[in-house]
């Protein structure tokens, strides 16, 4: 997207960003905030600061130290490096969530993580409810800060459980103030109701659907679809296994609820699956797939650039990108065949370790690039990444990826400005119209709701068909009939990892399933694919020649995977294989990792901040 951004300080409070030409006007740091206030044009541009801070990053970027990064790699899904959370070296003080205060980012100008940004909001609440302006206007602006209140609240009760809800800007000053600042935490289920109150505001007071007509930057404004949508997210939250141990009823039937409305918003305007998986993140403004929106744009200019590096993350270092954000062996072995049956379960399409990539999801090519393959980069329609070794230990190119493989997914295949792919300004999308359903699913099956006619299934169903993926005789798309609430609870969690790989959800699927206990004595692995020698096998030289069509064909793949290449690679619990682990060590996430520890500075600086209980303190996050 094209967007400018001017910082602007406001009160001392906060910064704004626009391009409005009212900035030519005033000093507008001089402005007393009754008059600031007072002025929607002024109070828009709060706002829209307000939605920079708060939106999160390409890739589901979390605020929290712990969960921040390049999100595939908590997972199985993806590797960068070993993390605190696979190598069970998290105590009280030590690898622990570092967000808690009111922390400004590095330039002290914006809040930096929950609690700084909450305060920002809770500001923005009591000033524009003190306003004189119209109430209509009112409901418009505090109904969008409290959809944000929700989503940093969620971010916080999603690994601590309870927290202290402030709803009010909290004096700074004097040791009166302090004192009264020193909040217990709420109880989780309080919480969650708040969270609620909050999107049923939002839900209540926005349109469905904004247009140029009522507002101007329609694009990528909260709706009452998105603060639906958010609701039921946040609902599947409390009905999971983490924070409903005993699987209560009434949770899952408040999350199918919330879930069922949020369908029926979105699709009464005009929200739904985009109809191409893979190009569906280069579409804007029109997207009937994206419910909540991050913009980016690729300017080269400081001033106005919001860059989001997804692009230069991906690619391979010789085509200028980094190659850090690379899928693991253990997700591609994910991806089902063709016809939605599982790798050696399909009659149709046989499945061979050498020909991996043959007869897959049409939804693996839209993510995973692997040795051989056409990824028309930069414009190429011909261009092929390899990832193979030379010998058994000099790869093809330096930085290579450790995986064997490189993410392609949302990754622009045209030119950027400077021919640089940091520039980058393809937009996230934080809430697919494909979760909605998905949740729907999920609820559904926690209520019951199995039968192949009902949403258990119709959801991963019409994910699939938009997928490509063949229907099938029975149209179930490589489902079975007859699945026990367990099994399609498992389907489901599956399609999910497939439908949202690498958009930053598996990790926390597994989190809220309490699943990731379930990594425990695996390494993550790659495949190691080396050039063989001999007669008839080409050089490296020549697999690198892109003239010579004889080895850069397509055509030609599957014969030199066969012939020219060794694949090396292993089942997920064998732990000793150095060629083709990943961890060093075999993943260890520690049961007390389901709700991390309040930080130590944190219960330093306020007594009254009670610990979990399973680190040793006596909150029942549960509660």
């Amino acid at each position: 997207m094209k967007m400018k951004y001017i910082n602007i300080a406001i009160a001392g409070l906060v910064l704004f960003a626009s391009c409005q030409k009212v900035l030519d006007k005033q000093n507008l740091s001089n402005v007393p905030p009754d008059l600031l206030f007072s002025d929607s044009t002024l109070v828009q541009l709060n706002l829209d600061n307000i939605y920079d801070n708060n939106l999160p990053g390409f890739g589901g970027q979390n605020t929290s130290s712990v969960l921040s990064g390049t999100q595939p790699q908590l997972s199985e899904e993806g590797y960068a490096s070993a993390n605190v959370l696979m190598t069970g070296t998290i105590s009280v003080g030590t690898n622990e969530p570092t967000d808690f205060g009111t922390s400004l980012n590095t330039n002290n100008t914006q809040p930096s993580n929950n609690w700084g940004k909450i305060r920002q909001l809770n500001t923005f609440i009591q000033s524009v409810l003190e306003s004189p302006l119209p109430v209509f206007t009112k409901n418009k602006f505090v109904s969008q800060a409290k959809f944000f209140r929700a989503f940093r609240y969620w971010d916080l009760v999603r690994i601590y459980g309870g927290v202290p809800l402030v709803l009010d800007p909290l004096s700074a000053v004097g040791q009166a103030a302090r004192d009264s600042a020193l909040l217990p935490r709420d109880l989780t289920s309080k919480c969650f109701t708040q969270m609620g109150a909050d999107l049923d505001t939002a839900i209540k007071y926005l349109p469905g659907k904004w247009t140029t007509a009522s507002s101007t930057g329609a694009w990528g404004k909260i709706t009452s679809g998105a603060a639906a949508a958010l609701k039921g997210r946040i609902l599947l939250y409390w009905a999971s296994p983490m924070f409903n141990p005993g699987d209560l009823t009434d949770r899952w039937q408040a999350a199918y609820d919330a879930n069922l409305l949020a369908k029926t918003i979105l699709d009464a305007n005009g929200f739904g699956l985009n109809a191409n998986y893979k190009t569906m993140w280069f579409t804007e403004a029109n997207n009937p797939e994206a419910v909540m929106v991050t913009e980016y744009n690729n300017s080269v200019t400081s001033q106005v650039q919001k860059n989001n590096g997804w692009d230069k993350s991906c690619r391979p270092s010789y085509l200028q990108g980094s190659g850090s954000n690379v899928p693991t062996w253990d997700l591609v072995m994910s991806y089902p065949m063709k016809d939605g049956k599982a790798p050696g379960v399909s009659t149709t399409y046989p499945y061979y370790d050498t020909l991996f990539y043959k007869n897959r999801d049409p939804r693996f090519d839209a993510t995973i690039a692997y040795n051989g393959c056409t990824w028309p980069l930069d414009g190429v329609a011909t261009k092929k990444i390899w990832t193979y070794y030379e010998t058994a230990t000099t790869s093809t190119e330096t930085s290579a990826s450790n995986t064997g493989f490189y993410c392609r997914k949302a990754v622009s295949e045209g030119t950027f400005p400077s021919a640089d792919p940091q520039y980058s300004g393809t937009d996230w999308m934080e809430i697919r119209y494909a979760e909605v359903l998905l949740n729907l699913a999920e609820a559904a099956t926690g209520i019951n709701k199995l039968s192949t006619t009902q949403e258990g299934y119709t959801g991963i169903i019409a994910v699939r068909k938009r997928a490509g993926i063949d229907a099938n005789a029975d149209n179930l798309y490589g489902l079975t009939t007859g699945l026990s609430r367990t099994q399609l609870f498992d389907a489901i969690l599956q399609e999910r990892k497939i439908e949202f790989a690498f958009e930053g959800k598996r990790f926390w699927d597994l989190y809220r399933w309490k699943r990731m206990s379930d990594l425990n004595g695996w390494t993550r692995n790659r495949v190691r694919i080396v050039l063989r020698t001999g007669t008839g096998i080409p050089t490296a030289a020549v697999l690198k020649d892109a003239t010579n069509a004889a080895y850069r064909d397509v055509q030609n793949l599957d014969n030199a995977m066969a012939n020219y290449f060794t694949t090396t690679r292993n089942n997920k619990h064998d732990a000793t294989n150095s060629t083709t682990k990943l961890d060093a060590t075999p993943i260890n996430f520690l049961s007390t990792y389901y709700f991390l520890p309040i930080p130590q500075l944190a219960i330093t600086n306020n007594p009254n901040l009670l610990q979990n209980n399973n680190w040793g303190g006596s909150f029942d996050p549960l509660k």
